[in-house]
């Protein structure tokens, strides 16, 4: 195999013709009661690749080698991201091996894969199936392969934890330190140009939009950067500096600049950021995804 070249699937079986699909095998969205299980996850996956190879078949070959061939849904993900970060010095071999041992031994990372793949579906509506989300999200993906550097980091194996941190960047334009400690349920809508720095948290069921930064405030070291609350919700092009705390429950509105700490259920919007009253009760903006509620108290701040 030359050096870099992605992983190639074994000689393919003779294929039959699958079988027609009932509507009911992959629903519009998941059922309530499966929303921890993986294994309900990877048969729809299957199910959607088994389609949509027979109805393109210029993709079938590439569902074939990255989803149907594959005995579960941790493989199919080491594979897909092996082939998509590496590179003429970094191996697509070495990398599946790399992210097959972590997600075996770190249920934890499978559990995260299933809830991110979950969010992704329920939260945005051009996310078509649970595959579409895991062969083309790169949000979705970076988040993955950020889970892995984290271990690898924490096992104190920090060359190898920046090397892919930095194959991240150069492949899917998000920028997350390997020691920045991410939940589950969590969604980078579109992620362009996501960055993310070493001393971050970010709770669970949290959603990002493109062009968010959760950096520091200049040279200073230690804990340094933003602490995000589960069910928040950042906006596209907000940025989240110093070590401040976004509440359980927050939205920061798009593109405003946040330098304090905002309580739970608290709007943040505007440069610099000014703090509205929340909702009450249970919604959580980072699931529903509610992005203009705060629109009529703000409408009067002039920047």
């Amino acid at each position: 195999m030359t050096a870099g070249q992605p992983l190639r699937d074994e000689p393919q079986p003779r294929r039959h013709s699958p079988p027609a699909l009932h509507p009911a095998v992959v629903p519009s969205y998941p059922p309530p009661e499966s929303d921890a299980d993986e294994s309900w996850v990877w048969s729809q996956i299957k199910a959607e690749a088994r389609r949509d190879a027979d109805a393109e078949p210029a993709l079938a070959s590439f569902l074939y080698a990255t989803v149907l061939s594959h005995p579960s849904l941790d493989r199919s993900l080491a594979f897909h991201l092996a082939n998509k970060l590496c590179s003429s010095t970094l191996l697509s071999t070495l990398l599946y091996d790399l992210f097959v041992a972590s997600l075996a031994a770190h249920p934890t990372l499978r559990a995260a894969v299933v809830a991110d793949l979950l969010a992704a579906r329920s939260r945005d509506p051009a996310c078509v199936g649970f595959s579409h989300c895991l062969l083309n999200y790169k949000g979705f993906l970076a988040i993955q392969a950020q889970r892995v550097a984290h271990v690898l980091w924490a096992q104190d194996r920090r060359a190898l934890a920046l090397a892919l941190q930095s194959r991240v960047a150069e492949v899917f334009a998000v920028d997350i330190h390997p020691a920045a400690a991410i939940g589950k349920g969590v969604l980078l809508d579109h992620a362009t140009g996501v960055v993310i720095g070493e001393t971050a948290v970010i709770g669970d069921n949290v959603s990002i939009l493109h062009h968010v930064t959760l950096g520091g405030t200049g040279k200073a070291v230690g804990d340094r950067h933003p602490k995000i609350g589960d069910g928040v919700l950042i906006g596209a092009g907000a940025t989240i500096l110093g070590n401040v705390r976004i509440g359980a429950g927050a939205k920061i509105g798009a593109g405003s600049l946040v330098l304090i700490d905002v309580p739970p259920r608290t709007t943040a919007v505007g440069n610099p950021a000014r703090l509205l009253g929340g909702k009450k009760g249970d919604d959580m903006p980072g699931e529903s995804m509610d992005h203009t509620s705060f629109i009529q108290q703000w409408s009067d701040y002039s920047i």
